[in-house]
This record gives C-alpha cells, structure tokens and sequence, in this order.
C-alpha cells in the first residue's frame, strides 16, 4: 500500500512539476513573438489527464504493486525527460509557434514525428496496470487515443514540415 501510494504521489509531482515548466516556458515563447496555435482542444486534454490521476487515487489505496510494470513506468520516465530535455525552453504543454524556429529534429525526433505522445500513451496505460487496473488503462487508452489523435492532427497542420 505504501509503495503505492509513493509513486502516486512522485506522479502527481511530476505533472505539478511539469505543468510549472510548460507555463514558464510557454511565458517565455509568447515573451518571444511566439503564438499558441489550435488551443480549442486543450481542455480536452486538462480533463483527461486530471480524471485518470485523481481516478488513480482513488482506486488505489489498497492496491499491491507490479514490479514489473513500475520497471517499464521507469523507462517511460526516463523517455520523457530525454524529450523534454530535448525541447529545451521550447517544450510546452500547448502548441506553441515560434515563427522563424526550425523543427526540431534532434533527440527522439529523430526517430519519430512525436515521441512524447507515444511516452503519453504508454503512461496512460502502464501506470494503472502497475497497480492491475487493465479495465481502467483500457478505458483511459481509447479515450487518450481520441484527443492524441485531435492534437496530432492539430500540430501536424500547425506544423506540415513535421510529417513524415
């Protein structure tokens, strides 16, 4: 139960922690002529994320914990900050145009067109299998599937270049 309730807690840290970062690095590029594209399904995306963790906390208080699953949650962990690391002050939670910035296509994005939405859909679904709660990663999975789609389709006309 402990265990449980510690990474729920460093997870909750983290997305606090995250959220404080994108605002300041979203202050800053608007500070910088930079300009928010598409932002109409943001909420979606706010409402999601905040019933899975809070959902989380609720189903969890006496739940044991899969080592095995924490260890894959870890790695995505791992993931995430080499993307955010990646994105520098240019990694926000909202898409964010920077006229004149060129792509960027170091890090992950060498690889693939937008690694941290593949981070997202594996801890939407792993975490709660951490906890053996595959009916509520598979509920969690579809509906983050649907607003991952609406968002790529949103950065990819925001962005063209970035197909491919």
């Amino acid at each position: 139960m402990i265990p449980g309730i510690l990474l729920l807690a460093a997870v909750t840290v983290e997305r606090v922690g995250e959220l404080w970062l994108a605002r300041r690095n979203t202050a800053a590029l608007l500070a910088k002529g930079a300009y928010e594209a598409a932002p109409g399904h943001y909420p979606l995306i706010i409402v999601l994320h905040t019933t899975w963790l809070i959902g989380l906390w609720v189903l969890v208080w006496n739940a044991s914990l899969n080592l095995g699953w924490v260890a894959v949650y870890l790695v995505l962990q791992v993931s995430r900050i080499w993307v955010v690391a990646t994105l520098g002050e240019r990694w926000t939670t909202r898409i964010i145009v920077l006229p004149g910035a060129p792509l960027v296509t170091g890090g992950p994005y060498r690889f693939v067109s937008h690694p941290n939405y593949l981070i997202v859909i594996g801890e939407i679904a792993v975490l709660p299998l951490c906890f053996g709660l595959a009916w509520y990663a598979l509920v969690f999975s579809i509906a983050n599937l649907a607003v991952i789609a609406i968002r790529v389709r949103a950065e990819n006309a925001t962005f063209p270049a970035a197909k491919y």
